[in-house]
């Protein structure tokens, strides 16, 4: 058998088998979407239609299942909106400028001790968030701080993922050599971090952002063991109690389909705005290197 013969048979070979990853793409993409489907098809169904009709035939309800929405409890859904915004947006911004701080120190500075913090925040990555809900809630509890907003924002500054993934972006992205020359040019640490490193670091800072933005949009055991005014209550919770209220009153069901696709269309908008400000930082640091 020839070399040429050889090329011709592993490329064939080859061809045959490359349908298998696109494949799996295409099932997990499936997996992914058809809940989403699902739900913006549903939100479009009225009360007689949401049982009675074909599971993804659209429905003729979707304003009023809106009005409906808006009308209930004099507009507490939008309250319930307002705050995952509030904790979301707050959170994910204070736990980015936190996990900058931490992760260009730990990546930048060389000092007794980093490596041993550095484990710790390690260990941090692996302890699930259900195993610290009731600690942190007995300890905001002892500084009266349970059932407030508070109580939402603070568990959420410290993320040991977040200070990991900047470390890492730090010591790959920010020369030494640049921070010897801004030194030696007299600025301070304060304004080599703030002017030399936050900018180089966007890309991973914006990373950290989304993540814990996502988070905590998206966290519901927080705010069930931290808060009992339903005027606090995020969206998560909020739609797990008119879930709950479904069970005797099954009208409220359009509501909580209604309200769950609202609830991902500012997480969309907010990745599509994030991706473009993303893929911005990536070229210009690209460019500058």
């Amino acid at each position: 058998m020839t070399p040429l013969t050889l090329t011709a048979d592993t490329t064939a070979k080859a061809r045959r088998t490359a349908w298998v990853p696109t494949l799996v793409l295409i099932l997990g993409a499936l997996y992914c979407l058809i809940p989403i489907a699902w739900v913006v098809v549903a939100a479009t169904k009225d009360r007689s239609e949401l049982f009675s009709t074909f599971t993804f035939a659209p429905g003729s309800g979707f304003l009023q299942n809106l009005s409906d929405l808006t009308a209930y409890r004099d507009g507490i859904f939008w309250r319930w909106m307002a705050n995952s915004a509030f904790y979301a947006g707050l959170g994910a911004l204070l736990s980015a400028a936190v996990s900058a701080a931490g992760g260009y120190a730990l990546g930048r500075y060389s000092f007794r001790g980093r490596e041993a913090i550095f484990k710790m925040i390690l260990a941090g990555v692996l302890v699930p968030s259900i195993v610290l809900a009731v600690p942190q809630y007995l300890l905001l509890s002892k500084l009266g701080m349970a059932d407030s907003y508070w109580s939402m924002l603070l568990p959420s500054i410290l993320s040991p993922y977040g200070v990991y993934l900047v470390r890492i972006y730090a010591a790959a992205s920010v020369p030494a050599e640049l921070m010897e020359a801004a030194r030696m040019d007299g600025a301070s640490e304060w304004r080599i971090f703030s002017r030399i490193a936050v900018p180089m670091m966007m890309p991973g800072l914006i990373t950290v952002f989304l993540f814990q933005f996502v988070g905590i949009w998206n966290n519901f055991l927080l705010p069930f063991v931290m808060l009992a005014d339903d005027e606090k209550f995020p969206i998560t919770l909020g739609l797990y109690t008119l879930l709950a209220q479904g069970a005797s009153q099954p009208a409220l069901y359009t509501l909580v389909i209604t309200g769950c696709l609202l609830a991902i269309v500012p997480l969309i908008g907010l990745f599509l705005v994030i991706q473009r400000f993303w893929s911005l930082d990536l070229m210009s640091g690209s460019v500058k290197a």
